[in-house]
């Protein structure tokens, strides 16, 4: 029973939050990051590239890390650590680059552009009354 959100980015910059549920989320289980998998499980046409993610306690997912388990390793840059000096290292927890269940969200970039959702007109006070004359 896999619950994620998908963060989906195009080659434009624009990006759409989805969220999976059980039956729907089960294809992204056992894919490792760098995979690509088909856009059509988010109602897209094309191929979605996952890129990162996040487990439910905020640990992030790196690249490097082999496996779906919580590992602590040494960091000096890159994912996971920001403002690092010049020779610092610090041993951060990290968890691996296959998505198990333990996974929260998913960040992944679609191969196209997004498509535009034309936004919805929320009833407003003027516009109510407009209709009860």
């Amino acid at each position: 029973m896999a619950n994620f959100k998908l963060t989906i980015s195009d080659v434009k910059g624009k990006s759409i939050t989805k969220e999976l549920k059980d039956s729907d989320a089960n294809p992204l289980l056992g894919l490792q990051l760098g995979n690509e998998t088909n856009a059509t499980i988010v109602g897209l046409t094309g191929n979605l590239k996952l890129t990162g993610g996040s487990d439910k306690s905020g640990v992030p997912m790196r690249n490097d890390v082999h496996g779906s388990a919580r590992k602590y390793i040494l960091l000096s840059k890159g994912v996971g650590l920001q403002n690092a000096e010049t020779g610092q290292r610090v041993r951060k927890l990290m968890r691996g680059n296959t998505i198990s269940e333990e996974i929260y969200q998913i960040n992944c970039r679609f191969d196209g552009e997004l498509p535009v959702e034309a936004p919805t007109e929320e009833p407003t006070e003027s516009s109510e009354e407009n209709k009860k004359e």
